[in-house]
């Protein structure tokens, strides 16, 4: 098939990393996976000027670009070479599960303008399976997914919302905050995405989902991001990555 008569992605995947070199090409191949048989374009976005992570990608058929770094920054930098219908926003360290893109399409299609899935952590610990079922009922509850669950919308509407806002961190709960006060509906899926738990094992398990309730209060309070962005420490290495720790990925249940 000539690139001419290729057809128009159904999703457009865009993935923000830094310093994720060991977790880059089972990222893609999760992807696939996950969209198999579907027109999915995968965007990469390195925040690392040096393109370590897009160095060590060896699959082909992704873009890669590099932004400045934040989570936000280099989201909306994807969001702006999409050719997708919809857009569905993968942190580096969390998987798609089988049937992701056909789910994520029939909510977009019925009763929902912004999606997400439920969470689980890749983990045998009983205190994290219960913080990801906290976090998957809180997002439904309350219609409020966080980035790792795997946010996803109409490209029209992501531009028409101006995208991510450009601050530090909390960018994921502003938009569906603003998606909210503009009365569009927000659904959980019950399919689950899978995230590492890797912040939880390097901060600990209580003290890490107490700086998150913590961060995301005072947020809610009109505190600046920029301040609690101080006190969200950056993600440790990926395996096999010799580039700077990762703060744009990570979990906030």
């Amino acid at each position: 098939m000539s690139p001419l008569s290729a057809p128009q992605p159904l999703f457009s995947v865009i993935a923000p990393v830094l310093g994720e070199s060991g977790r880059i090409n089972g990222l893609v191949d999760n992807i696939r996976t996950a969209g198999y048989g579907l027109p999915i374009e995968i965007i990469i976005v390195d925040g690392d000027p040096g393109q370590a992570t897009l160095r060590a990608l060896t699959r082909s058929g992704v873009t890669g670009l590099t932004s400045p770094p934040g989570r936000g920054r280099q989201q909306n930098a994807g969001a702006a070479l999409a050719s997708g219908e919809y857009l569905l926003f993968l942190h580096a360290d969390t998987r798609l599960p089988a049937g992701a893109f056909e789910a994520a399409a029939a909510l977009l299609e019925g009763r929902a303008e912004l999606g997400a899935f439920s969470l689980a952590i890749r983990s045998d610990n009983v205190l994290l399976r219960l913080i990801a079922a906290a976090a998957t009922w809180r997002s439904r509850l309350f219609s409020l997914p966080y980035g790792d669950q795997a946010l996803f919308l109409r490209r029209d509407l992501f531009e028409a919302m101006g995208g991510f806002a450009d601050i530090p961190i909390m960018e994921d709960v502003e938009l569906v905050r603003a998606l909210r006060r503009a009365g569009g509906r927000v659904a959980v899926s019950p399919r689950c995405v899978t995230t590492s738990a890797r912040r939880w094992r390097a901060g600990g398990i209580l003290a890490t989902s107490l700086r998150n309730l913590a961060l995301l209060f005072f947020f809610s309070l009109g505190v600046s991001p920029h301040r609690l962005a101080r006190h969200y420490p950056a993600m440790p290495e990926s395996p096999g990555s010799p580039g700077a720790a990762d703060t744009t990925a990570g979990s906030r249940p």
